[in-house]
C-alpha cells in the first residue's frame, strides 16, 4: 500500500520559500518512495511568507501595487487573492513594514499605515468579501491613523485640517469624519493575523514595548504613548469605540487598535487563520506522515509557530502518526516540543560550514535530509 504523506513547511527565512522548502522536501521522500503520495500544504504563521503561501495553498494569484510607505515614499508591495476570489490576504510589511526603513531613516514619529489601508482599499474595489491581514514586522506607531485616512475617514484637527502622517501628530487630533469612509468597510470582514496581546498604551503598550526597535527614544516612547492614549478617547468619543486596554490594540504600533475601530475586524492567532483557509484538517485525513519545518527550531516553536501548530492539527485528526520536523537550525529546549505533537527533529545542516553555503546548498540539504529520515522509518 503506497504511502501518503504530509509535507507543511514555513519558510526557512533569507533561503527557501514555504512552497521551495516543501518542494525540496518531496524530492527527498521521493528518491525513497517514489510511489508515495505527496500532499503539498505551504504554511506560515501569519507573519512573512503569510501571502505567498496561502496563494500557493488554494491556487490564488499575487498582485501588485504602488502605495504610501512608511516614510510617505512610494513602495510596491504585493497582495493576494486566495483560490476563488472572495478572500484576499495582506502583509501588513508590504506596505508599512520595517524593512522599508534602516538606522538613519526609522522614526515612529513621522512613519505611517497609510499604504496599508491603501491594500485594503485594492482588495475591496475587486469585490472581496473577507481580507486575512497579517500585521507583523512594523516601521509604525500611528495607531492604523494612517491606514484610516487611506479608507477615507477624515482625522481632522482643530482647524478641521487632515493631521500628519504619523504618531508624532496623534496629539492634534481633534475629531473623527465618517462621511467619506469608503461604504463597503461596514460589509468586508477583516481576519487580522496577531499573536500580540499587548494593550495600546501604558508599559506594556505599543509605545514602550515596540517603540524602540522602530526607532523610539525615550522621550519619543513617552510622546508616543500619550499620543495614542489621546487617539483612544477621540476613537471612544467619536466612534463610540473603547480600545484603549483591548488585548491586541497596541499589536504592530497601534495597528490592532485601529482595525477594531475603523473596520470591521476579528483578531486570531497567525497559525490558526493559515490553517483554516488552507483546510489543513481536511487535506491531512489519512496520511500516514507529516513533514514540517521552518529555518529555526527551539522552546519557542510551542508559543504559535508554524511546526507546533501543523502537529497540533495533524494529530487531532492522525494521533497515532508521526510529525517530523526538520530545520535549519536547532535551538534549545526542543524536548518540549516532544510534549505537544513534535515526534522528532531534525537539522538540515550536514556540518560545520558558513551561513552562506548554507543558504545556497538549503535546497540540496533538506532533501537530502528528508531522504535520510524516510529510509530511516521504512
Amino acid at each position: 500500500m503506497n504511502k501518503k504523506i504530509l509535507v507543511a513547511p514555513d519558510s526557512y527565512k533569507g533561503s527557501l520559500t514555504a512552497l521551495q522548502a516543501s518542494e525540496a522536501i518531496s524530492t527527498g521522500i521521493k528518491r525513497v518512495l517514489p510511489d508515495a503520495e505527496i500532499v503539498s500544504l505551504p504554511m506560515a504563521d501569519g507573519g512573512e511568507g503569510t501571502v505567498q503561501s496561502l496563494v500557493d495553498a488554494t491556487e490564488g494569484n499575487l498582485h501588485q501595487l504602488e502605495v504610501v510607505g512608511p516614510l510617505g515614499t512610494p513602495v510596491t508591495a504585493t497582495y493576494g487573492i486566495l483560490g476563488g476570489g472572495k478572500t484576499g490576504v495582506i502583509e501588513m510589511a508590504e506596505a508599512s513594514g520595517i524593512g522599508y526603513v534602516n538606522d538613519q531613516t526609522k522614526n515612529p514619529l513621522i512613519t505611517t499605515t497609510y499604504g496599508t489601508g491603501q491594500l485594503i482599499l485594492a482588495c475591496i474595489d475587486q469585490g472581496i468579501e473577507e481580507i486575512i491581514l497579517g500585521i507583523g514586522g512594523s516601521a509604525t506607531n500611528d495607531g492604523g491613523a494612517g491606514m484610516a485616512q487611506a479608507l477615507g475617514y477624515q482625522l481632522l484637527d482643530s482647524d478641521g485640517n487632515e493631521i500628519p502622517y504619523g504618531g508624532g501628530s496623534l496629539n492634534q487630533l481633534a475629531s473623527i469624519q465618517m462621511s467619506q469612509a469608503h461604504p463597503a468597510l461596514k460589509k468586508v470582514k477583516l481576519i487580522v493575523a496577531s499573536d500580540v496581546n499587548n494593550p495600546l498604551c501604558g508599559p506594556d503598550g505599543a509605545s514602550n514595548v515596540f517603540g524602540p526597535q522602530k526607532g523610539a527614544t525615550k522621550e519619543m516612547i513617552q510622546t508616543l504613548d500619550q499620543n495614542l492614549a489621546h487617539y483612544a478617547e477621540i476613537l471612544k468619543k467619536d466612534l463610540g469605540i473603547d480600545v484603549i486596554d483591548t488585548p491586541g490594540a497596541g499589536a504592530a504600533g497601534g495597528l490592532g487598535a485601529g482595525l477594531l475601530a475603523f473596520t470591521q475586524s476579528e483578531m486570531h492567532t497567525g497559525i490558526e487563520i493559515v490553517l483554516e483557509y488552507a483546510k489543513f484538517k481536511e487535506f491531512a485525513t489519512g496520511c500516514d506522515l507529516c513533514f514540517t519545518g521552518e529555518g529555526g527550531i527551539d522552546f519557542q516553536t510551542k508559543f504559535g509557530k508554524t511546526p507546533y501548530g501543523v502537529a497540533q492539527a495533524f494529530k487531532s485528526v492522525n494521533p497515532d502518526k508521526k510529525v517530523i520536523a526538520i530545520a535549519g537550525t536547532v535551538g534549545e529546549d526542543i524536548d518540549e516540543l516532544y510534549e505537544v505533537g513534535i515526534d522528532a527533529v531534525f537539522s538540515s545542516a550536514p556540518g560545520a560550514a558558513k551561513l552562506e553555503e548554507l543558504i545556497e546548498n538549503a535546497t540540496f540539504n533538506l532533501a537530502q535530509t528528508a531522504e535520510n529520515i524516510v529510509r530511516v522509518l521504512v
